[in-house]
């Protein structure tokens, strides 16, 4: 990798965060920072952070990377290449008309999530109090967007060489209810059998029996249909997997030590990599140590990636208690109620811990598209849930980044409500796949 200079005023945790994903992990760069106008004179070209020096492509500074804390504030729109921005500057001076270093650091460390808020009914931050959400933006990877357009101004005004990141897709899964009548105990299934019967859903009663006869396939039960999937399609999946202890209103798996889960989890492990769904009431007392303990006990498998039941996040007691459980990995950067990009991006990131300011060694894997949610929340047909996904996939192919998926084996199986689901998700795949693969291979050969 080249080496690029880099003028700023000083030195901080911030900086240092944000320059290391945007250079160093997205524009495939080393960097050096000066302090000294001294140390630029001669250099052909260099970036130049709050100065417009000669010789540099020059960023202006709103000041945020030198604060401590939190300081509530909304950053200033505007628009650079038909892009939208934030922290922007009415400078004509610099190469950039934003200070693009405080926005990718307002946006992947989610420090809107540190602002006093109403949360919604699971507790989580609404994504109608983000910027993204307010101004239209959210279903746009504007940070992705804006490396890309970064990229090609250094290569214009530098012409050094960058290595191009390349569209990925990783599909992943969350296995919340394996099984939709098949091994819930009698308990469950007298009452599931009531509540038909006052509903006098005749058709998923005469469902269940067939199912419990084993005269019909479990509709949950997507498995091996996965499995083929994966295998077809060249993909290594990653689950997570919900290993509560106690069923609740939220929590409805069967429990982890059950011969038949304990057959599912054993197998998913075999086929992909498999992480922890930590229950809904796993932040009290020493649950999610304790599901986190039984799932590495039962899989084989040493258990260092998350996902959040419901998508509960607060920021920033959830991560730092996955920290603690020793998570390198976290798949919840996304809304449970709302289709897009939380932070901006397809791409990973370390967490940022506001409060202390700190680098830290959790990594975030955003997610812009799950099933439920685009279903549910979003009253979206199978076919207008591809053609969101479709088209937050083309942004994410456009710029180089990576796509995350959120499906659950029941929208993949054979229940009614799902029809036409599994159709679109392996013609969607196919596609993907075969894109990620061939830019992959061509990166190889290079």
């Amino acid at each position: 990798m080249e080496t690029i200079v880099v003028y700023s005023p000083g030195h901080s945790e911030r900086l240092k965060f944000t320059l290391d994903w945007l250079l160093k992990e997205r524009l495939q760069l080393h960097y050096k920072i000066v302090t000294s106008e001294e140390e630029t004179k001669g250099l052909p070209f260099f970036i130049a952070y709050g100065k417009v020096l000669p010789n540099s492509l020059s960023i202006p500074d709103t000041g945020l990377l030198w604060q401590q804390g939190v300081q509530q504030h909304e950053p200033q729109a505007g628009a650079w290449k038909d892009i939208p921005t934030l922290y922007a500057v009415d400078d004509e001076q610099y190469s950039l008309p934003f200070d693009i270093c405080s926005a990718i650091f307002y946006l992947l460390s989610r420090y809107e999530e540190y602002y006093p808020y109403k949360a919604d009914k699971h507790d989580r931050y609404p994504a109608t109090n983000s910027i993204l959400h307010k101004k239209g933006w959210l279903q746009r990877p504007l940070v992705d967007e804006w490396v890309c357009a970064l990229r090609k101004q250094v290569l214009s005004a530098s012409g050094m060489h960058m290595c191009e990141t390349h569209f990925l897709y990783q599909p992943t899964y969350d296995i919340d209810m394996a099984y939709s009548h098949l091994h819930k105990g009698m308990g469950r299934i007298i009452g599931a059998y009531i509540r038909a019967f006052v509903k006098w859903d005749v058709k998923q009663i005469n469902e269940r029996i067939q199912v419990l006869k084993k005269k019909q396939k479990d509709p949950f039960d997507s498995f091996r249909w996965l499995r083929q999937l994966h295998k077809e399609y060249d993909c290594k999946p990653v689950y997570f997997i919900l290993s509560a202890f106690k069923t609740t209103a939220y929590d409805k798996n069967i429990h982890p030590e059950h011969p038949a889960m304990m057959r599912v989890i054993k197998n998913l492990a075999k086929e992909g990599t498999i992480g922890i769904h930590p229950s809904y009431y796993s932040d009290k007392d020493d649950i999610l140590n304790k599901e986190k303990k039984m799932l590495e006990h039962i899989s084989s498998r040493v258990t260092h990636i998350s996902r959040q039941h419901y998508i509960k996040v607060k920021t920033p007691a959830t991560q730092r208690r996955l920290i603690e459980n020793h998570i390198k990995d976290d798949y919840s950067m996304g809304y449970g109620a709302y289709l897009g990009f939380r932070a901006g991006t397809g791409n990973s990131f370390q967490w940022y811990d506001v409060e202390q300011e700190t680098i830290t060694k959790l990594r975030i894997h955003p997610f812009c598209f799950m099933d439920t949610t685009a279903y549910y929340e979003g009253g979206l047909s199978v076919t207008d849930a591809f053609i969101k996904l479709d088209e937050m996939s083309k942004r994410l192919e456009q710029t180089g980044s990576t796509l995350v998926t959120i499906f659950h084996n029941f929208s993949l199986g054979t229940a009614n409500e799902w029809r036409g689901w599994r159709q679109a998700y392996e013609t969607f795949m196919q596609e993907k796949m075969e894109l990620s693969h061939s830019q992959h291979s061509i990166t190889a050969r290079m």
